[in-house]
Parts: C-alpha cells; structure tokens; sequence
C-alpha cells in the first residue's frame, strides 16, 4: 500500500496512472479500479492522464485497447481491464474482485472508504502472473491536519504501508516561474503542504494562520468608493462584511451580524448606517443567495436590489460565482491575503469588525480532519457567542476568493 505525496506540479497523477498502465499491460486479465470521491476529478484528472500514456506508448484505441464511455471502462488487448469509479456511493463497489486500486486526492475520501476498497483486493491470481502483489496506491495534496493518512501511512508504521512525500520543486519540467508565482501567492503554511508536499504541523489547528496586529488597521470610510457587501445568509445570524479592495487588497471596513432577522431588514440596517454612499455598492457572498425559496419569490439578491433602490441607492451590481467553490479553497485565499510565503499581507481588518475578528481568533478545525469545528445546538446554547463561529468568516471569504482565488 502505498501514498504518493506531494506539491501541485509535482507528477502525483502522472505516476499513478503510469503504474496502472504498466500493471495492466504485465499482468494479463487484471482488473482495476481507479477512482475518486467526486467522478468529475476522475474524468478531468486521472483519465485524461491515462489517455496520454497511452498515446505516449504509441497504443491506439480500437486496436491495443477499447474505453467504453457508456460504462467508463478500459480494455486492453491481452484481456486487462480498469474500470473509473468515482467513491461517493461506496456500497456500490462491494461486488468487485479486483487486482489494483489507484486512488486519485486519496485525503479527500473517508477512511472507511479506503478500508472497504482494501477488502477488494481479491481477484484470483493466475499462474502467469510472476511476482505478482496486490496494490492499492493513492496520490494527494498533503491534509489540512493529520488526518487517517498520517496515521496510517505515518505514525502507525503498518507492515507493507508506504509514504512518498514529493515537493514541486523537485520536478525539473516545471518552469521557474511557476515555482516563483506559488512562492509570492501562498501563505507559509499553503505553501508548505501544497508545494514542499508536507503534513500541517500546526498544533492550535486555528483554520486562519499567520493573523497579527498588522492586519489590524483603522480603515477610514470613503462615501465616493465602491463599497463591497460580501452576504452569508441566515435569520440567525445574519451575517455581512463590508469593504474595500484594489487589485492586490482587501479591506474590511465594516461588519451587520443581526439576529432573528430578515434580509430586508438587514438592508434597511446598511440604509441607516449607510445613507450618504455616492460610489457603487457591489454585492459578493453566497451563491445559494441566488435561489429562489419556498418563502418568496425572488432570491436574496434580488431583494437586495429592489430594496436598496427603495432606500435612493441608484449603482447596485452583483458579482457572484454560479456556486460555491469548496470551503478549503476559500481558506486557502483568505490565508494567502492575510501573509504569503514571502511575507506580504495584502488583507486588513478594522478592530470594529469584531465577530470576524472572533472568527479569525477562534474559528478551527475539528481535531484530526479537514472539517471546520463548527458549534451543535447543545454547544450554543451554553455558549451563545458560539453561534457566530462560521458565518462571518464565511461571508468574508466569500469576496477574498471570488477576487483573489488561488490559481
């Protein structure tokens, strides 16, 4: 068993999809599995790998080897086949017998879900099969926190288990730039796990890093800018930043965190506090705000708008994403504005932002997972404060990843 680990751009997919092909080609009548959590990340990542090693092998389809698009299935000549799966529905593969499993972003998918693949590995072995072994071997970005990965690849030291740890820097074909971009982007820690391909060390496990007084900054209110109102909405709390940016930066200037309330509410709230703003206002945040629900009509946004215009605000414009990007993306850029890896801090806070600043301060990880540590009902109601853990990060990454997503 075996992890391959390692920065973008360091060769994780190009040399898991490698040994699969040279597995179906030495072993005659193998069957196995490559898969994902997600079929997507299959389709537009491994498969189309795969595709190019065979090419590279000079193999042409309808001769040496046949996919089967209807059941995504590759045929080799000499009888090996892999099937692409994606892990979402883990019940689904219980059935198989199979020789090899190649697990693409293996961090990404649950640990039981990697103990139920292992129990497949039991395709009978053929008589010309010369020191063969069964194999389950993955490739992924190192965890936010060290996960089962670690432990079953690291701490346990298990019999036959194997990590390869590979850092970007170590692959000769990547340009200089490359390298160079990743370096002035990232925050230290980013730039540790997804380039040096290492663990999070990290012992407070707070989801935003490198935070200090100088990302701190009173922010002087400008009624002729564009005022950026970055939106997550829920009756309890609602939750909006408000802010600047420029090309590089991001400035918050200002926060409404109300309770028990309304998006309509909510606006009049920004109206009263707001009511001589001569520049754009322009409305980032949740992409879910654009649905319709059963309680209304029109989307969130679109309330926004009507109301904003009742309230003599004539340039309202809204710039969201057509869904929401994976939540660790969003850390991801929120880290990379607060330091990069060579020190820059393009994000700053006013002090009167404090429920985000609550966040930054105590927002963190559920112990051993990727997964924010988010409060249960029982944990509110003992601690109220607690309610607001989540939503005023959340509509404050909202903006920084739309602007400043990492590339």
């Amino acid at each position: 068993m075996c992890v391959y680990q390692g920065g973008f751009g360091s060769g994780k997919t190009w040399a898991g999809s490698l040994l699969g092909v040279l597995l179906a080609l030495k072993f005659p009548g193998i069957v196995g599995l490559v898969g994902a959590q997600t079929y997507s990340l299959v389709r537009d990542t491994t498969l189309s790998t795969y595709f190019e090693h065979l090419e590279n092998f000079g193999m042409r389809e309808g001769k040496e080897y046949f996919f089967n698009k209807s059941t995504q299935k590759l045929e080799f000549k000499n009888g090996s086949v892999i099937l692409f799966r994606h892990f979402d529905e883990p019940n689904k593969l219980k059935s198989l017998n199979l020789g090899f499993v190649e697990i693409e972003e293996m961090s990404d998918i649950p640990y039981s879900t990697f103990k139920m693949l292992l129990g497949r590995m039991r395709q009978r072995i053929r008589p010309d099969w010369k020191a063969f072994k069964y194999r389950v071997f993955g490739h992924t970005n190192p965890e936010n926190q060290k996960g089962w990965v670690y432990k079953t690849f690291v701490s346990s030291k298990l019999p036959n288990f194997r990590l390869i740890q590979a850092p970007s820097t170590e692959n000769i074909h990547l340009p200089k730039t490359y390298l160079e971009n990743m370096k002035n982007l990232y925050d230290e820690n980013y730039y540790k796990i997804n380039v040096l391909g290492q663990f999070d060390d990290s012992k407070n496990n707070l989801v935003v890093k490198n935070f200090d007084a100088k990302n701190l900054k009173e922010l002087l209110y400008r009624r002729d800018l564009p005022l950026h109102i970055s939106c997550d909405f829920n009756v309890d709390p609602m939750c909006w930043t408000l802010g600047y940016k420029d090309s590089e930066r991001a400035y918050f200037i200002d926060e409404i965190v109300l309770e028990n309330t309304t998006t309509v509410l909510t606006c009049e709230e920004f109206g009263r506090r707001y009511s001589g703003h001569r520049g754009r206002i322009i409305i980032n945040g949740d992409a879910s705000g654009d649905n319709r629900s059963c309680t209304s009509e029109y989307t969130n946004y679109i309330l926004m708008k009507r109301c904003f215009s009742n309230l003599g605000f004539r340039s309202v414009d809204i710039e969201i994403r057509p869904f929401n990007p994976p939540i660790k993306n969003r850390i991801s850029a929120f880290n990379c504005l607060v330091k990069s890896q060579n020190g820059k801090r393009r994000l700053f806070i006013d002090p009167k932002c404090r429920k985000l600043l609550y966040n930054i301060e105590n927002l963190k990880y559920r112990e051993g997972t990727s997964m924010l540590d988010l409060p249960a009902y029982s944990t509110i109601r003992q601690n109220p404060e607690t309610k607001f853990l989540g939503h005023p990060f959340d509509a404050a990454s909202y903006l920084v990843e739309y602007y400043f997503p990492i590339t």
